[in-house]
């Protein structure tokens, strides 16, 4: 059901799940009920009650929105990354980076010393167009709007830049704006490494990064498009435990 989850603050979890726990995408040729099935199964196995994950209609763009908590939206919002104080949030990936992030309220804050206060949430689809689009900082800066210090982040699984190949052309476009992201596969030929160039832009903005996955290509208990065209979507998921 997880390929890894870890209680990373008190009350609060953070999770990847794998192909044991079955595609939760509804894009993907799959029959709509056999996905809400597995969504349920998967609240129920993080223990989230009467409360649902919100999942968003993924673009590979750098939309941010802002989820509030208590419910989940009639339709997934069109998004790349959401931000929540205590809804949780679900990112949908096969090899793009599924990043998750928690922040604190600062100490001073109003109503930082409450126990009842929930920490900022946030989830980002970094797929290629999306690190090049810098998805991720537009994130951080909405949860600092909110009020997060302290940030932390957490990056799932997803392909390597030993096997992500891409044209000429596109690795030079990408690493100008992203250094980092350059690559060659195992192979010799041009890659990008998106899991480099995400945690490059998440450090530079003072994010922490706490862990970071496996290769979706290289591991079979994950699902990859890049290893198999027609495939599910695994999910990097956030919650408090309330």
């Amino acid at each position: 059901m997880f390929w890894w989850r870890k209680e990373v603050r008190p009350g609060v979890s953070v999770a990847f799940s794998d192909a044991d726990a079955g595609n939760l995408a509804l894009h993907v040729s799959d029959n709509p009920d056999d996905v809400a099935v597995r969504r349920v199964r998967l609240e129920e196995a993080a223990g989230l009650g009467q409360r649902h994950f919100q999942y968003m209609n993924q673009v590979h763009g750098n939309a941010v929105e802002f989820i509030p908590a208590g419910g989940v939206a009639d339709s997934a919002p069109i998004a790349d990354a959401m931000v929540s104080t205590g809804q949780p949030l679900a990112v949908m990936v096969a090899d793009c980076v599924p990043v998750v992030l928690v922040g604190d309220l600062p100490a001073g804050a109003e109503g930082s010393d409450s126990a009842t206060t929930p920490p900022v949430l946030a989830v980002v689809h970094a797929g290629r167009p999306g690190v090049a689009a810098d998805v991720v900082s537009a994130a951080v800066t909405e949860m600092r709007n909110r009020g997060a210090a302290g940030i932390s982040a957490w990056l799932g699984p997803s392909i390597c830049g030993n096997c992500y190949e891409v044209p000429e052309q596109m690795r030079e476009d990408v690493a100008a704006v992203v250094p980092e992201a350059w690559a060659t596969t195992s192979w010799g030929t041009p890659a990008l490494d998106l899991p480099a160039g995400v945690r490059a832009q998440l450090e530079s903005l003072g994010v922490t990064v706490e862990y970071s996955g496996d290769c979706t290509r290289e591991t079979t208990g994950l699902f990859s498009y890049r290893r198999e065209a027609r495939t599910g979507r695994f999910a990097g998921l956030v919650w408090t435990h309330d």
